[in-house]
């Protein structure tokens, strides 16, 4: 066993013999890792800037008001509280000053014997500052939520105003991106448009409001079977979405959306979904080592080329194999299995054993367009409609964290479905956008 030697952290970390392992990140990948080193003899410090762990896939039912936030959020401290030598800090890593083994933060400087990147992905807006400035992300709680406030506040503002033109405009939406958040969204707004917004505003036309998915490429789902990309555009064609493919938007002024062709589109709502990148780290950005996409590149065994201390897993960390020569997918299956691969592969460290490398087992991809209509790519089979739809609630409930989440979202799922409704549609935090501009 190698010797660690005790010190202490402004963070109140107490003394430890053991080696302290530090995790940024309470993603899928630092959640799994973090259980994987619970009973070994190993100090384990996660830092994250939420205390809570998000599961993304769902965010766009909180954005459309079928689930509530706290339905698919899961308390880290909760899910680790009864591990021994685990310690969890609300903090914003600031930088990592690799030569001395410091991470600094918001509150304060902490040492590591071996660091694990698990800081996850953000929206990728290419360099457009107009697009970033304007439009909606949907990768965090905050930003569903304010896509939520925002979609009712427009049909609550189309209510105030006799101009045609600008209340077509605000109940327009346009989605930049046809992966499986594009799609997954577009489907559910296509079916609040169907089911709820007649109800709830029948002195307004809602048979006027567009639904918009714009994709630069030629397909929808890439990276799924052309069946399953193929049937997710019928689904959505006969729930009334627009499809637009081999369309690149350029800008968006917060009224005029903009393409690479003649296409325009006045929208007060632009969801941005077209792309994500890594979340780096100041003191890990070196071109070296630094991807395109801000993803490190990584061996086989997670570990960050020039580091023998520094590791990297899920969406941060670009390994290079024959089956995936850009990297494993940015999804939630490559991050868990990494997660458990590396604290195998620590635990071996520590006792001088050798490592053994990652081999990542694709149990396929899946994305829902709606009531009975979902798309499953397995590895040696692939269905489309009701049964794929049942598959896609399954897999996503087994993977919620906690008892209660799991049930609050089936029941969920069940009220909306024989209701067809969707109760949380609520303003809880206005999201005020400046509505001047239409009126031009």
């Amino acid at each position: 066993m190698l010797n660690f030697a005790p010190y202490l952290s402004t963070m109140n970390i107490p003394q430890s013999s053991f080696p302290r392992i530090v995790i940024i990140g309470g993603g899928f990948g630092g959640i799994s890792l973090a259980k994987k080193l619970s009973k070994k003899e190993v100090q384990v410090v996660l830092l994250d800037k939420h205390n809570y762990h998000n599961f993304q896939p769902l965010l766009y039912q909180v954005s459309t008001g079928g689930l509530e936030p706290d339905s698919i959020a899961y308390p880290i401290r909760k899910v680790l509280q009864n591990y021994p030598n685990f310690f969890f800090r609300l903090a914003e890593v600031n930088e990592v000053i690799t030569k001395e083994k410091l991470i600094k933060t918001n509150i304060g400087d902490l040492k590591y014997d071996y660091l694990v990147l698990a800081t996850g992905s953000e929206t990728n807006f290419f360099g457009n500052s107009e697009i970033e400035k304007n439009s909606m992300a949907m990768k965090t709680i905050p930003q569903a939520l304010n896509l939520r406030s925002l979609i009712l506040e427009n049909f609550e503002q189309a209510l105030l105003t006799d101009d045609l033109h600008e209340r077509d405009a605000l109940m327009n939406f346009v989605i930049v991106g046809g992966g499986p958040t594009g799609v997954e969204l577009a489907g559910a707004l296509a079916e609040i448009k169907k089911g709820i917004l007649p109800k709830d505003y029948p002195d307004l036309d809602t048979r006027r409001a567009q639904i918009n998915i714009i994709q630069a490429g030629d397909c929808l789902l890439k990276g799924m079977s052309s069946k399953a990309s193929k049937k997710a555009e019928d689904f959505l064609e006969k729930l009334g979405v627009q499809v637009w493919k081999n369309t690149r938007v350029t800008s968006y002024d917060g009224k005029l959306v903009t393409t690479k062709t003649d296409l325009t589109f006045e929208s007060a709502t632009l969801v941005w979904a077209a792309g994500v990148q890594a979340v780096s780290l100041k003191g890990l950005n070196a071109k070296e080592f630094l991807t395109y996409s801000n993803r490190l590149k990584v061996n086989e065994f997670n570990l960050v080329e020039g580091f023998d201390t520094i590791f990297a897993i899920g969406d941060v960390a670009l390994m290079e194999t024959e089956d995936c020569p850009y990297g494993h997918p940015m999804m939630a299956q490559p991050a868990i299995q990494q997660g458990k691969c590396l604290g195998d592969n620590l635990v071996r460290l520590l006792e001088e054993k050798p490592m053994k490398p990652f081999e990542y087992k694709d149990k396929g991809s899946m994305a829902t367009i709606g009531r009975n209509k979902a798309v499953v790519d397995l590895p040696n089979f692939k269905f489309q409609g009701v049964f794929a739809w049942f598959v896609w609630m399954f897999v996503h409930l087994f993977f919620l964290i906690g008892f209660r989440n799991r049930m609050v979202v089936f029941i969920n799922w069940v009220y909306n479905y024989i209701r067809f409704d969707r109760e949380a549609r609520l303003i809880i935090r206005p999201y005020r956008k400046n509505y001047s501009q239409f009126k031009d």
